[in-house]
């Protein structure tokens, strides 16, 4: 596949595989320290780490060195700063109400299956750019520049958008909100779920790094997937389905745009 070391990429998969177990492993000894089986959203970030530092080990003399350490970063910052996200906000609270409902009444090997390993087996698949990148030749090219405009771009939404939110919440708390108010400024203005839509900025742009040479382009269905989990899957559909029990959610979704920020919808 035009110089593409396939033997030396396929023996580095299980390495890959075996580092997001670890991850998956720890955060299924903290989840039973903690008592909740949410401990798995701040690990999802840094199963994407794991695998993309197994493979840049693995993929040494091989590839275009200025690409693996670009995937490396890229992913690498994504993931540690999702992770310590995720962890600040969840500290002090319960189990998430979506794996309460998902594990009523399952036993623990159906619940090792559905929440961990089915985590761990699309963090694997969806990580494919960043595998496959790690062993293209050929150097950077304009496509690569896109992919790190984007990427910078969904980072943006994605982390600007969380503090937006978090920075809400703390004056919800002080009392210097009003009681039952929505978060509709900021980025919130102009997309109901900026973190989301900056996710799949993120992993398109990873993709556009690793598309511009064989066989980079063939890893097209990771950022299908990742979209369709954030938008239609189970990142906003499940989140919105209890949203719209608030009052004045209804009005929030009908003037603002549910994914891709656009100028909000006049009342």
């Amino acid at each position: 596949m035009n110089g593409f070391p396939s033997a030396d990429f396929f023996q580095a998969l299980p390495w890959a595989a075996f580092a997001i177990v670890l991850v998956l492993l720890v955060a299924y000894l903290a989840s039973r320290i903690a008592g909740k089986h949410s401990v798995i959203d701040t690990a999802w970030g840094l199963l994407f780490s794991a695998a993309a530092v197994a493979a840049f080990v693995c993929s040494r003399g091989e590839g275009d060195s200025g690409r693996r350490w670009l995937l490396l970063g890229m992913t690498l910052v994504w993931g540690v700063r999702l992770a310590g996200h995720i962890g600040r906000r969840s500290i002090g609270a319960g189990e998430d109400p979506r794996y309460a409902e998902l594990l009523a009444d399952r036993g623990l090997w159906a619940t090792i299956a559905l929440v961990y390993g089915l985590q761990g087996l699309l963090a694997f698949v969806v990580s494919a750019p960043v595998l496959v990148g790690m062993f293209l030749p050929g150097g950077l090219g304009p496509l690569a520049f896109l992919g790190i405009a984007l990427w910078v771009l969904g980072l943006f939404f994605e982390s600007v958008g969380d503090w937006q939110l978090e920075k809400f919440k703390a004056q919800k708390a002080r009392g210097e909100v009003e009681k039952g108010a929505l978060m509709d400024r900021g980025l919130w203005r102009y997309t109901r779920h900026p973190n989301y839509f900056g996710d799949a900025c993120v992993w398109l742009g990873i993709f556009a790094v690793s598309a511009e040479h064989w066989p980079g382009a063939l890893t097209f269905f990771s950022p299908v997937i990742m979209v369709y989990l954030l938008a239609f899957g189970s990142g906003k559909r499940v989140l919105e389905r209890s949203m719209a029990k608030r009052p004045g959610y209804s009005d929030y979704m009908r003037r603002t745009s549910g994914f891709v920020p656009l100028p909000p919808k006049r009342a």
